[in-house]
């Protein structure tokens, strides 16, 4: 398999016969396991070689070429106790000579051990037969001639012909020593030829290890880590917006396996790219519509504010007029058929402002600023000090926060909620409307609570959507629009209101509003701590 082998195969089948990048690791080891191991068995043959021809240097050759010098040091204290023993008679000239044969023989046993054949074991047989005929032909008969007759028996032939049979093992012991001395030169050569062996081997392991570590790096770059560093640079101008760019990298099965989920991704993200394009053009087209759609509401607004009102203005005050000329002529009945129209034009007067109100909280919006909730809660009061006055009710407005928003809207959210507290009064007892707020985690909390009628926990939802009333126009008037515009501006500023269902006694209104990063942490009011939501 080539190492620069691309994928052919479509997405999802994989080549037969690739490997695998694991598998691929594991030949590599196997292969180094290998070398290791044959380098290993090579040099230990190699160092059991060296040792094996150091030891026989060290144990054998030296200690036999000792042993040797030892031999020769033996016969010539033979030669010269026989010779002093001869020239005098005396016993203890004799004494070289017995400890000479001990010593030989010591030493002969030792030199055996130490070779069983070659040249030196030849030679030191030689030296054995010429000590043996030395002792036996002249040796012995001189000592036994010299014991019986005395010193002078032994005539001056007998000496030299003992001399020259003993001149000839001088020689056969050099030749022996000269052999040990070969031998060791030998084993010297041997050792250092196999210490050149060894460093000639470790030098080969070493190089084939290097080379071998190159061959399996230059293999790994080629089939693992090459389509490895192509799939990385696919990837990332995948990433840099090349949506476009196929991811094909070739390699081991599973660095393919891998290009082709990331070539699977890459295709599942350009879809859902191709679906958020679409979906961003549709939103486009969708806002081109809402924009055009907000234009004919203004200009609906507009309409509804001047021309639908212009025509209401006129039943009405006709009506009146109708009833102030003809009234002495009218019986009660036609008075208070009149009474109803005057009375329905204004209720749909009423009625439209407050719609123009709701449809333009969170489309007609000033720029946001920050602002004291309590400063709008009391320009709301100025608003309503008619109907304060008139109810006698008592408004508490606490410590409340600054926000940043439509003030505007705020002034008209207080008005609302304020103003149905005090609508919807006890009959028993004169309003009292209390504002409370409290920080509580990244919000200001806000309670409105009143000593009203209260509000059944059923109706907790419908009282904040549009024309919804609880009550019939003859017991308390309004339009029912009043609670759905609280809960209007409260949303367009990110917050919520809801009525405290656990509340008794009154009804409350608890409004959250995001607080600023820099607002000051402040304690939950006892009031806001007992009304959770």
């Amino acid at each position: 398999m080539s190492a620069e082998e691309t994928i052919t195969t479509p997405p999802g089948q994989a080549r037969a016969g690739r490997w695998s990048a694991q598998a691929w690791f594991a030949l590599v080891l196997a292969v180094m396991s290998l070398l290791v191991v044959a380098a290993a068995l090579v040099g230990a043959l190699v160092l059991q070689n060296t040792a094996q021809v150091s030891d026989r240097l060290v144990d054998r050759i030296s200690p036999a070429r000792i042993e040797a010098v030892n031999l020769q040091a033996a016969l010539l204290n033979q030669e010269t106790g026989v010779r002093g023993f001869v020239l005098t008679g005396k016993e203890q000239f004799l004494e070289p000579y017995v400890l000479g044969r001990d010593a030989e023989r010591r030493t002969v046993a030792r030199l055996h051990e130490f070779d069983s054949d070659g040249q030196p074991l030849r030679e030191l047989a030689e030296v054995e037969r010429l000590a043996g005929e030395w002792r036996s032909r002249y040796a012995d008969p001189m000592i036994a001639r010299t014991r019986t007759e005395g010193a002078e028996s032994v005539t001056q032939g007998q000496t030299e012909e003992g001399r020259r049979t003993f001149e000839a093992l001088r020689n056969a012991l050099e030749a022996h020593n000269a052999a040990w001395g070969r031998a060791r030169e030998a084993a010297r050569a041997d050792l250092s030829s196999a210490r050149a062996g060894r460093d000639l081997a470790f030098l080969v392991i070493l190089g084939t290890l290097l080379v071998a570590i190159l061959a399996i790096a230059l293999l790994l770059r080629l089939v693992v880590f090459r389509p490895l560093d192509r799939l990385s640079a696919a990837a990332r101008r995948v990433t840099n917006g090349d949506f476009a760019h196929h991811v094909d990298t070739g390699g081991p099965a599973d660095v393919a396996e891998l290009a082709r989920d990331i070539e699977a991704m890459r295709g599942r993200i350009v879809a859902e790219l191709e679906e958020t394009r679409r979906s961003r053009q549709l939103l486009d087209e969708q806002a081109t519509e809402l924009r055009r759609s907000n234009a004919e509401l203004e200009q609906f607004a507009y309409v509804a504010s001047h021309d639908l009102q212009e025509p209401l203005r006129k039943v009405a005050s006709f009506t009146q007029m109708l009833e102030q000329r003809y009234g002495d002529k009218l019986d009660d009945r036609a008075k208070q058929y009149i009474g109803f129209a005057v009375d329905g034009a204004k209720r749909m007067q009423e009625l439209i402002n407050e719609l123009l109100t709701f449809s333009r909280v969170g489309r007609i919006t000033r720029d946001p600023v920050e602002f004291d909730l309590g400063d709008a809660a009391r320009a709301a009061l100025r608003n309503l000090s008619s109907a304060v006055e008139e109810s006698g009710a008592e408004i508490e407005i606490g410590d409340l926060p600054q926000v940043s928003g439509d003030r505007s809207q705020f002034v008209m959210l207080w008005q609302n909620l304020i103003g149905n507290a005090i609508k919807f009064r006890h009959p028993d007892r004169a309003p009292a409307v209390r504002l409370e707020a409290g920080r509580e985690g990244t919000d200001w909390r806000i309670t409105v609570t009143d000593n009203g009628i209260g509000i059944d926990a059923r109706f907790a939802e419908k009282i904040f959507v549009i024309f919804q009333r609880l009550h019939t126009r003859d017991a308390y008037a309004g339009t029912g629009i009043g609670l759905a515009i609280c809960r209007k501006i409260v949303e367009h500023h990110h917050g919520k209101i809801w009525l405290d269902t656990d509340h008794t006694g009154g009804a409350r209104f608890i409004i959250t509003l995001p607080a600023g990063q820099d607002a000051p942490e402040e304690a939950e009011t006892p009031a806001a701590a007992a009304s959770p939501a």
